[in-house]
């Protein structure tokens, strides 16, 4: 599915929106269905990598203490 590059602007509710999408016709709504569903999953990897990414610098402040080599010397 191809769509155009527009920026287009409705101030829209989500009821709105829902009222919206039970009017399409169903093989309207399974198109939409994969489109929210490529976009959800995308941001869901995008969250977790950042995630990652984050938490790494704030887990190496206890990784290198002093006190994390003892913790962990006999293993």
């Amino acid at each position: 599915m191809k769509s155009a590059n527009l920026n287009i602007n409705l101030p829209l509710n989500f009821n709105q929106i829902i009222n919206l999408v039970m009017q399409l016709p169903y093989k309207e709504k399974l198109k939409l269905s994969e489109v929210l569903k490529k976009e959800t999953m995308q941001k869901t990897e995008n969250d977790n990598i950042l995630t990652h990414i984050a938490s790494e610098k704030v887990l190496a402040n206890d990784w290198l203490l002093p006190e994390e080599d003892e913790a962990w010397k006999d293993l």
